[in-house]
């Protein structure tokens, strides 16, 4: 029952998560910059979860160890990948830029292999982990961003990858500490700290926000209730229920959501290229979701 309501969660934030990169693009048609967005989508999670606390008369943990967790979340699982993959959506498709994500089951499982004793790497789940390497190779071979005109796809990469490496050592860090916080205060901190971490340098770079349209402030709140904070509670919760390679499985879904949305919702294009790696990151999902019960069941 429990790995019934796991992949129901995996489902649920692969769904929240792939759905952003679309709120992402429209916010941009807004107006609205990536570190404005990055930082109002933060300071509403950071509130809502605040008033969840306070409704549920919870108080925040003094414990050292959460505070060490959430700032290490706070920059490298929120500030880091969110500011990194927002800019990406300004050179390239929902679809494309959600294909990166599905590296983060990959540079998580190589962090977890040193970071927590009881996740080694096998040639099983590394296998099934470089079939879906090869398909976002795929995506990157075919050299198009996917947008209908322009787009700089190159430089979407090497944001996405900065983006998926922050991600994967975090993630790591939190499953090894991960008795040391409760999904909902850790998700809170690590988004008032990480937007804390970005507010001097979105001044600095974009000043205050201003001029905002009421369509920008729904995007807004959509992606932070929606792509934020619901995705965030589901995850940490997975991570503390199974493995850290299990719990960031949903990397490997989000790209077709977000590939099936742009293309929907945004009259976005889907080359041969694309259409393959999704196949193979799909395929990837399969075979490393099996190594992993076969690694569960031999422990």
């Amino acid at each position: 029952m429990q790995r019934r309501q796991i992949m129901v969660a995996l489902g649920l934030s692969a769904l929240g998560w792939g759905m952003a990169g679309v709120g992402v693009r429209v916010a941009l048609a807004e107006g609205v910059r990536p570190l404005t967005m990055v930082a109002v989508r933060s300071a509403i999670v950071a509130l809502a979860v605040l008033a969840i606390l306070s409704a549920r008369r919870e108080r925040l943990p003094a414990d050292r160890q959460f505070w060490r967790t959430a700032a290490v979340a706070g920059l490298f699982n929120m500030a880091v990948p969110f500011a990194l993959f927002t800019t990406a959506y300004q050179h390239a498709s929902a679809g494309f830029v959600g294909l990166l994500a599905a590296l983060m089951p990959l540079t998580t499982a190589i962090a977890a292999h040193y970071a927590v004793h009881d996740e080694p790497m096998t040639a099983r789940k590394l296998g099934g982990m470089l079939v879906a390497l090869v398909g976002v190779g795929l995506l990157f071979a075919s050299g198009d961003s996917g947008l209908a005109s322009g787009g700089r796809p190159g430089l979407a990469i090497v944001l996405g990858l900065g983006a998926v490496v922050a991600v994967g050592m975090s993630s790591a860090y939190a499953k090894r500490h991960q008795g040391s916080f409760t999904p909902v205060a850790l998700t809170g901190v690590q988004f008032l700290l990480g937007g804390l971490a970005l507010l001097p340098l979105m001044l600095v770079t974009e000043g205050i926000p201003t001029g905002i349209s009421t369509t920008g402030w729904l995007v807004l709140v959509t992606l932070a209730l929606f792509s934020s904070l619901m995705p965030f509670l589901l995850f940490y919760w997975v991570l503390q229920r199974a493995s850290a390679t299990m719990a960031s499985l949903s990397g490997y879904v989000v790209p077709l959501i977000s590939l099936i949305a742009g293309v929907v919702l945004l009259d976005e294009r889907v080359q041969i290229g694309i259409a393959a790696g999704g196949a193979l990151i799909l395929l990837g999902v399969v075979l490393t979701d099996m190594a992993e019960r076969r690694l569960t069941t031999v422990g």
